[in-house]
């Protein structure tokens, strides 16, 4: 067992340095990874079969409460979360068939215009839209849309895009925090531990509620100089909103199918629908109503994200099936000394400070075991520990221009506009917003720990 877990942590950390460098596309890095760990540490070390397919976990898709979880059923198995993977490519095809409509430059167009294209008034409309958006919608797809849109309406009201671009890169992380579907790290969580859409929306939905009313003060005071017009133009010649609709049916249907999502999101723990079963009934609707453009809508999926999904949940269960996981476990209740709001403070900040830095995804992955057994082994309430984990890694990439993928399409759109974003320029206003919300949802988390103690204390007297 001892050469299968050197081997799993090897493998794990160059998988991670090599996804840092980003030297090679990072879904070939985790396939290959995936692949060595399925060999190397479960086949050579382990000579174990149970291992391999218990990772691969495709007898999970079998099971009565993969689909329905009417019966209170989730996916719990170790490997490839299936659920998750599902899920994440359902909505990858609703979203490219809203784009192909024009229904994101529509929206912020619109937007735009009720505010009488007031800059000061889209600066912080579009602070609220990009985090709404985000609570249902991959953060990189909406910034993707909202900078593009930015800069040309910078183009038409003569401002300087950057303030606006960095402000909706922070809020599309924060408001992905929200939700289950909001942010990659969220949905693992919500699907390895059965949580529903609401259960996020009255934990991290109330903290990144909460925060947003701060984070859009703090960035309107930071940037309130930057946002100014240059020179007077005349609004009327502006394209209009109805402009950007390609496909006015199509508009209409792909309204009424993202409308739909969020309805089954929402009442999913009634209704019994996996993530699972409402990812695939989303995307078949989507491809169905528009049967001309299937091709097309396929084509632009990101199938790349797919896989370094699938290569990641491989390499992480080989952590928590040599016991490695169980290891840090138990080095985080040690260092602690049993003091849960330290343990608690220790997975928020690190899981922050980590995320600034390396993709949250699979740290995500590889702390959902790690408070598991911590949650067992300390007594501290196993959603005390997630909701932690959740806005650690979800806020936490928000303070460097690599700690999440929004951020990097965000400077990437801005540089090829010609406003390039160096790291000073970004960390300067996102590291006190990002210490900001941490210290918000340390407070908070502790304050309803303390509370939920009160109560239990107050029912165990009476």
């Amino acid at each position: 067992m001892l050469l299968a877990q050197i081997l799993s942590v090897v493998i794990f950390t160059v998988m991670f340095v090599l996804i840092i460098l980003e030297k090679f596309e990072r879904h070939h890095i985790t396939l290959v990874s995936g692949a060595l760990t399925l060999l190397l540490v479960f086949g050579v070390s382990m000579h174990s079969l149970d291992a391999i397919k218990e990772t691969l976990s495709i007898h999970s898709m079998f099971v009565k409460g993969f689909w329905l979880a009417t019966d209170g059923s989730h996916e719990t198995s170790t490997g490839i979360n299936w659920a998750t993977v599902i899920f994440i490519v359902g909505m990858m095809v609703m979203v490219e068939g809203m784009a192909r409509v024009g229904f994101f430059r529509w929206l912020c167009m619109r937007l735009a215009k009720m505010v009488n294209y007031k800059v000061k008034a889209i600066f912080i409309v579009f602070m609220i839209m990009s985090a709404f958006l985000a609570m249902f919608i991959d953060s990189i797809t909406v910034i993707l849309f909202l900078a593009t849109v930015t800069i040309e309406l910078s183009q038409l009201l003569k401002f300087n895009p950057l303030p606006m671009i960095l402000s909706e890169i922070f809020c599309a992380n924060l408001g992905g925090s929200a939700t289950m579907s909001g942010d990659p790290p969220n949905i693992i969580i919500g699907t390895s531990f059965g949580y529903s859409f609401t259960d996020f929306i009255y934990n991290t939905g109330v903290i990144a509620a909460i925060s947003l009313v701060f984070v859009i003060v703090y960035f309107y005071i930071a940037y309130k100089k930057d946002i100014k017009v240059k020179e007077t133009v005349d609004v009327s010649l502006f394209p209009t909103p109805e402009s950007a609709i390609t496909d006015k049916k199509g508009f209409v249907i792909s309204t009424i199918i993202f409308i739909a999502a969020i309805v089954l999101l929402i009442t999913h723990a009634n209704t019994g629908l996996s993530v699972a079963t409402i990812g695939l009934l989303i995307s078949v609707v989507t491809l169905v109503t528009a049967p001309r453009h299937i091709p097309e809508i396929l084509k632009k999926v990101d199938y790349k994200t797919v896989l370094f999904f699938i290569g990641l949940f491989v390499v992480v269960s080989g952590l928590e099936q040599t016991g490695i996981l169980t290891i840090i476990a138990s080095f985080i209740g040690k260092i602690s000394g049993g003091n849960v709001y330290l343990m608690i403070g220790i997975i928020i900040w690190i899981s922050a400070i980590a995320s600034a830095f390396i993709d949250n995804i699979p740290f995500a992955a590889t702390m959902i075991p790690v408070i598991q057994t911590l949650s067992a082994t300390a007594g501290v309430p196993l959603t005390t520990m997630t909701w932690a984990l959740a806005m650690g890694t979800d806020v936490g990439g928000s303070a460097t221009p690599i700690g999440a993928s929004a951020n990097v399409v965000g400077i990437a759109v801005a540089g090829k506009a010609g406003y390039p974003i160096g790291w000073k320029i970004y960390c300067a206003k996102a590291v006190p917003a990002t210490i900001i919300t941490m210290l918000i949802s340390t407070i908070y988390i502790f304050a309803v720990y303390l509370w939920n103690r009160f109560i239990k204390n107050k029912i165990f007297m009476i």
